[in-house]
């Protein structure tokens, strides 16, 4: 056996995580529904419908419909988990989002199942790369991207008991845990520090997470101790988090499968600007994003460990 030969880090789809608590919720509260666009398999949905078939509303592909029918759920009781692929979901469906759930702060939970580039060689049109830049605009949305399992899991539970308009982006490449005290796995609006440092902070949400802890531990081998900041809750962002980072850090870097106008890079930024200004490197997709596997294209846009790496050293003047 080859003693150089490593131990294989166990991944996870978070959308089997999703379904699983969905049930769980289910089985204990009628007021839940799951509405959406044709998309049963992809959503995995299959249990839910066989268990629950009269709370499985199917649409077909209609997005904009899906909204706007969950909105009706919602005005009369019942609490709708509206589940779509991520890119038609908020893309086709942006008005009803706005109006239907945001404006009448109706308590509908918006699930983009395989978000970012997670349909790889579908290419441009099925890639979500924009749903977090337009989804912040939208006053009083809030936005969560969970990193692992565990934080599905708390993050649907918190959702179905918020009574508030939220948009769960649910991730299918898979990751490996990140999470080290299930108890502890999500706590809404606050920044989930997982590891300690002074030269510079980097911060990455969703399966990014897995991939800036990589980078911390190739960059400790340089001498460089970064701290690394999980941020499941993308709105409201916890500011005092990034503010404490900048300050004593002196230098972030962000991380996110999204393109970098306007997405968790830009949050971080408006804070950093207005409180504690630091030089920054905000890593995701720039342009459209071409067609290819998923971990392709991460390390396309250098949403790898090395990419992640080459930007601190880039800060760090190294």
């Amino acid at each position: 056996m080859n003693e150089l030969a490593t131990t294989k880090v166990e991944t996870f789809d978070c959308r089997q995580a999703f379904a699983e608590t969905l049930i769980e919720l289910a089985n204990s509260d009628p007021r839940i529904v799951a509405v959406c666009n044709d998309s049963v398999g992809s959503s995995n949905l299959g249990q839910f419908q066989k268990l629950f078939p009269e709370r499985l509303i199917n649409v077909g592909i209609a997005e904009q419909d899906m909204v706007g029918v969950s909105a009706g759920l919602a005005n009369g009781g019942f609490l709708p988990f509206v589940c779509g692929a991520a890119p038609f979901l908020t893309g086709r469906a942006l008005e009803q989002i706005k109006v239907d759930a945001a404006y009448n702060a109706l308590p509908i939970t918006l699930c983009g199942m395989s978000p970012g580039m997670a349909y790889g060689e579908l290419g441009p049109t099925h890639h979500s790369i924009e749903d977090l830049s337009w989804l912040r605009a939208i006053d009083g949305l809030v936005i969560i991207v969970p990193a692992d399992p565990a934080q599905t899991r708390a993050a649907v539970r918190w959702a179905a008991n918020s009574g508030v308009p939220s948009y769960l982006r649910i991730g299918r490449t898979k990751a490996p845990s990140v999470t080290t005290d299930d108890s502890k796995a999500f706590r809404f609006g606050e920044a989930n520090v997982l590891r300690q440092g002074r030269s510079l902070t980097i911060v990455a949400t969703g399966i990014l997470v897995s991939r800036a802890l990589d980078a911390a531990d190739a960059l400790a081998k340089q001498g460089i101790e970064a701290r690394v900041i999980n941020i499941s809750t993308i709105k409201p962002l916890d500011e005092a988090a990034i503010v404490a980072a900048a300050r004593e850090t002196g230098a972030i870097v962000t991380a996110e499968e999204a393109t970098t106008e306007g997405g968790l890079g830009a949050a971080v930024a408006e804070v950093v600007v207005r409180h504690a200004p630091v030089p920054m490197r905000i890593l995701g997709v720039r342009g459209f994003a071409p067609t290819g596997s998923a971990s392709y294209l991460l390390d396309h846009f250098g949403l790898s460990r090395d990419g992640i790496v080459s930007a601190a050293l880039e800060l760090k003047g190294q």
